[in-house]
């Protein structure tokens, strides 16, 4: 029988209303697809997939999942906070890989807004110690380095396994903060005695804290720290290109040390200067006094529950620089590292540009003797690469070229950084006299058999005036130098007698050894036009020596006086007269044989990309004064006279020093 049109509407309708009722919300659904699509960026969808409570402020998409599938999400933890924590420690319906990842950013939720005491000029470690609420802080914080170190080790899957999921990179970074916590402040504890020590276990609060004994094989600094700094808390403007770090485990900081030589060389001037200054000074050398370390806190335990109750972890404390890997529960995992922030710091705090510009013009607070600087402790299986900077300069001449050469990991297992500083006013002679005694103190005193590595095949880097220095320090002199000034100089008699006696053995000398390789930057080899301009002569009467120093290169009457009518008419002898291409000296040192054991290299630079190159400078040095006709390798490149910052300079620097590497390695030298 046919069916009529309305019968068959009718049929439809009822179809349709059973359909809607059986879905369980046919009054309240409209007509149309229950679920809908937008479109999002790449952005967008890497800010969901990674963004979590440090990067955005709320939890992330794999904790707020967590928490849905415990039935968590809109009940207990609806609001953060310890009863949310225990209801997901209470929780079975979770794994525990879930579990124990979700449980570290809670915590790190909790640890997060807790107020710690705000930092004020006078704040010292015990009154941070003495808030009410330090305790509370840190336990949160350990809860978080145990959840995080629970979840890397101890869950389903290893961190091997989880390879590059964003989750395991989050907890990492939630174990890292947790550690940089935690050890600031145990360091605070420490520093205000407010923890108890014995065989190196500190007790705080619930926690007893164990004392790693050091890295073996690896050298260690002995310094006590007086201060701890996140490295993730400083941000440095200026100069620095950028931050070198390397991914991995571990609290990234910088332990301040007490810095008895800067402040020595601070008062060097003679103004304000204590017993303890002159016994700073006495040593010519010392460690770079913030050094950058990575700290880990180890759970012990051989599962899952042993880990979650532990509460005696240890703490390892590592050298980044010697240290690239440590071994947790089977696993190497690579150690965390800033390579960046401690040399950084140690610059931004030194008030090296104004104390350089003092010491060219002898002002009060310049220094008046060399000093070396080593950038880590001294370790007698790497080879030494020693920069020296140039005129009114500092280690600061070095940021860049020594921050990107630290990246490279060939050159950092092979090569310790020592940087010398030095009074620029100084006649070149003397300064080139004091850098090489000093130099030798410093092998003598940690290696006086001369068989570590450390004292052979050292590298030079030079910087302008520094590579005058360091050409004298490869060259023999014979009688040339003495010769040439009693010849050539105008002296007056009293010079020429003290030339005669007691300038000899400052001008006489063999090359060093201990060095394999120079490379030369931007060297006035044979003198600048521009130091014997009349602007370059005015800035060079500008300059001032120390009483002692004209005393012995001026003129003494026969009392035994300093005759300043005689060091006016005498031979004038400051670094910037000594630079002048007609100066005696700079011509005698230019003819002085370099060791044909040392290999040498040249980075010139030129202002100007057009023109001749021979008539090409870098706005103080000329080519023709900068270039050495057999060195190794010549790079020339576009840029103005601090040319060793330049991009292109490091990038040659670091050809070079892999060269000599390949060199040293296959046994050439």
């Amino acid at each position: 029988m046919a069916t009529t049109g309305f019968g068959v509407i009718r049929h439809t309708t009822l179809i349709i209303t059973a359909l809607l009722l059986l879905s369980g919300c046919a009054t309240l659904r409209q007509f149309g697809p229950s679920v809908q699509v937008a479109s999002v960026t790449p952005g967008q969808y890497i800010a969901l997939k990674r963004g979590d409570i440090l990067t955005s402020g709320k939890l992330s998409e794999a904790t707020t999942e967590t928490l849905r599938v415990a039935g968590l999400d809109e009940t207990t933890c609806a609001k953060p906070g310890l009863p949310c924590i225990e209801a997901m420690e209470a929780s079975i319906v979770v794994r525990e890989e879930d579990k124990r990842s979700t449980l570290a950013e809670l915590w790190l939720q909790q640890a997060m807004a807790m107020p710690a005491p705000k930092a004020k000029r006078g704040t010292t470690p015990a009154m941070i110690v003495a808030d009410p609420g330090f305790q509370p802080r840190l336990d949160a914080w350990m809860q978080v380095a145990r959840q995080a170190y629970a979840y890397l080790f101890f869950t389903e899957r290893t961190a091997n396994q989880r390879g590059f999921e964003d989750r395991q990179t989050q907890v990492r970074d939630y174990y890292n903060l947790a550690a940089q916590e935690a050890a600031v402040m145990l360091f605070d504890a420490y520093s205000s005695q407010q923890v108890r020590n014995k065989d190196g276990r500190l007790q705080l609060g619930r926690w007893t804290f164990v004392l790693a004994p050091a890295d073996t094989g690896v050298v260690q600094d002995t310094r006590e720290p007086i201060e701890l700094v996140p490295a993730a808390s400083l941000s440095f403007t200026g100069t620095l290109r950028r931050v070198q770090r390397r991914d991995g485990f571990g609290a990234e900081l910088v332990a301040v040390m007490a810095d008895p030589a800067s402040d020595g060389l601070a008062a060097a001037h003679g103004h304000g200067r204590t017993a303890a200054d002159d016994a700073a000074s006495a040593q010519r050398w010392s460690g770079m006094p913030s050094p950058s370390i990575t700290v880990l806190l180890r759970f012990s335990g051989g599962n899952l529950w042993e880990v979650l109750h532990d509460e005696t972890p240890t703490v390892e404390i590592h050298d980044p620089y010697q240290i690239a890997a440590v071994e947790l529960h089977g696993q190497k995992v690579p150690l965390a590292a800033n390579f960046t922030a401690g040399y950084a710091l140690w610059l931004a705090r030194s008030n090296f540009s104004r104390q350089s510009l003092r010491s060219l013009f002898g002002s009060k607070g310049g220094i008046d003797r060399p000093h070396l600087f080593m950038l880590q402790p001294y370790d007698p299986k790497r080879r030494v690469l020693l920069m020296i900077h140039g005129l009114a300069s500092s280690p600061e001449a070095w940021v860049n070229v020594a921050n990107e050469l630290m990246r490279d990991d060939e050159i950092r297992r092979e090569f310790q950084v020592w940087q010398f500083y030095y009074p620029t006013n100084m006649p070149i002679a003397l300064s080139h006299d004091a850098i090489r005694h000093t130099l030798d103190d410093v092998m003598q005193h940690y290696d006086p058999t001369g068989k570590a590595q450390a004292s052979h095949d050292m590298v030079v880097v030079a910087h302008s005036m520094g590579g005058v220095i360091s050409r004298l320090l490869v060259s023999s002199s014979g009688d040339h130098l003495v010769d040439t000034l009693l010849s050539t100089a105008k002296m007056s008699p009293r010079q020429r007698e003290l030339l005669r006696t007691r300038g000899a053995p400052l001008l006489t000398f063999q090359p060093e050894p201990e060095i394999s390789r120079v490379v030369f930057i931007a060297t006035p080899h044979r003198g600048t036009d521009v130091a014997g301009t009349r602007l370059g002569r005015w800035i060079g009467r500008l300059v001032r020596l120390p009483l002692t120093v004209l005393e012995d290169v001026a003129g003494v009457d026969d009392g035994g006086s300093f005759d300043a009518k005689d060091a006016k008419q005498g031979y004038q002898m400051n670094s910037i007269q000594n630079l002048d291409k007609d100066d005696a000296f700079v011509k005698a040192v230019a003819d002085l044989p370099m060791s044909p054991q040392v290999r040498y290299h040249s980075i010139i630079a030129r202002a100007n990309a057009d023109g001749p190159l021979d008539k090409t400078d870098d706005g103080l040095v000329p080519y023709w004064s900068s270039h050495l006709p057999n060195a190794v390798s010549e790079k020339v490149i576009v840029s103005g006279h601090s040319v060793q910052e330049a991009t292109p300079a490091i990038v040659e620097l670091r050809r070079i020093l892999h060269e000599d590497m390949q060199a040293h390695d296959g046994g050439q030298k």
